[in-house]
C-alpha cells in the first residue's frame, strides 16, 4: 500500500468526525477560521522539520511508495497527517464535551 493509501484512510475519517461535530454542536465560521489556522500551522511546521529530519538522513521513504511531489524535502503524503489531526482532535473535544457546557457557552 502506497502513502497515499493509508492516508486517504484516515483523512476522511478525520473529516467526517470534523462534519459530525459541526452538525450537532452547530459550530460557526469563527470555529473553522481557528482549526483553519491550526492546520496551516500544522502544515509548515510539518514540511520544516520533516525537511530537516529528511538532510540529517534521520530517516528515508521508500521511493516506490511515495506519489512524487515534494515541498522542500517533504513529501506531500505527510502532510495529511498533521491535516487529519488539525481535523479531527478539535472536532472529538467538541463531541466529548458535556451537552450542558456546550449550550452555556453558546448563550
Amino acid at each position: 500500500m502506497t502513502y497515499v493509501g493509508i492516508a486517504g484512510l484516515f483523512l476522511p475519517a478525520a473529516a467526517a468526525v470534523a462534519a459530525v461535530a459541526t452538525w450537532r454542536r452547530r459550530l460557526g465560521p469563527a470555529w473553522w477560521a481557528r482549526t483553519g489556522v491550526v492546520a496551516v500551522v500544522l502544515l509548515v511546521l510539518t514540511v520544516v522539520f520533516d525537511s530537516v529530519m529528511i538532510a540529517a538522513d534521520l530517516f528515508r521513504y521508500d521511493p516506490a511508495a511515495l506519489a512524487g511531489p515534494r515541498l522542500l524535502l517533504a513529501p506531500v503524503e505527510d502532510l495529511a497527517w498533521p491535516l487529519a489531526a488539525a481535523l479531527l482532535l478539535p472536532a472529538l473535544a467538541e463531541l466529548l464535551r458535556p451537552a450542558t457546557a456546550a449550550a452555556e457557552e453558546e448563550s
